[in-house]
Formats: structure tokens, sequence, C-alpha cells
């Protein structure tokens, strides 16, 4: 989701004995590339959102583990960013595409392939490719 744009978290927020248990959903709209041809595409994204803000001195001594949804609370305030991000990401297709049947870009020229269907290069095998230079010679 780009910079400034507008999200709409739902949240609860639960006392537990280890700190504030935080669930919900995040709703916004996220600006990527097509995979395949690089347009912009854009998704709605309705992610669910989940984590622990433990209190400063919960934490037992010896506990190297970190889980992913733990997050720390200075006893102030919950910075939410780190859950969000989280929530959104792992949402997120790997490889977002314009349109699931997207032809992309030529290998060869980079031509946008969904402009011109037909676009082709004539592809000469490499092994006739001396041979090639005789039939030019010919022409000439």
């Amino acid at each position: 989701m780009p910079t400034g744009s507008e999200v709409r978290l739902e949240l609860s927020f639960e006392s537990v004995q280890e700190g504030i248990w935080v669930s919900g959903t995040v709703n916004g709209t996220a600006i990527g590339e097509c995979g395949r041809c690089l347009d912009e595409v854009r998704l709605e994204v309705a992610a669910p959102v989940q984590g622990l803000f433990e209190y400063p001195d919960s934490r037992n001594v010896g506990e190297d583990e970190e889980s992913e949804d733990v997050f720390e609370f200075d006893g102030d305030s919950l910075d939410l960013e780190n859950v969000v991000r989280d929530a959104v990401v792992t949402s997120l297709p790997f490889t977002p595409l314009c349109d699931p049947d997207c032809p992309g870009l030529c290998d060869q020229c980079g031509a946008r392939l969904a402009d011109d269907p037909d676009h082709a290069h004539e592809v000469l095998d490499p092994r006739w490719a001396a041979l090639q230079s005789l039939t030019d010679e010919k022409e000439s």
C-alpha cells in the first residue's frame, strides 16, 4: 500500500496475562506491477491481523525463541505498523497479474504482447546462421 494511502482497521484488543492480544482485519488497496507486462495492478486487500503485545516484564528469562505474532509493548501505546505490514504482505500474491491470461512482454524486444497478439520474430537456428549469409550474398 502506498505511503499515505487510506487503510481501514477493524481490531479488538484483549487484555491477557502476558500482555495485550490484538486481532481483527485490515482493509485497503495495494498497488504494484504485473509480473508479466509491468502494468500497474491494484488489489483490494482484506487480511486477518493478530498479534500479542507483551508487557516488558512478562518474558521468561532464557526464552530465546521469537514468535512471529509477538511484539513489544512499551506500556504506553501499541505500534501496529509491524502487525499490519506482516498481515498485508502475507496476503498478497507472490506474482501479481493484471489479468490471469496476461501474455506479458516479448522476450526478444520487450513489446507488450497484449497490444499486438500476432507479434513474432523470425528465429533462425544458430547452427544454420553461416548458411544464411550465403543466401544473403545471392540475393544482393
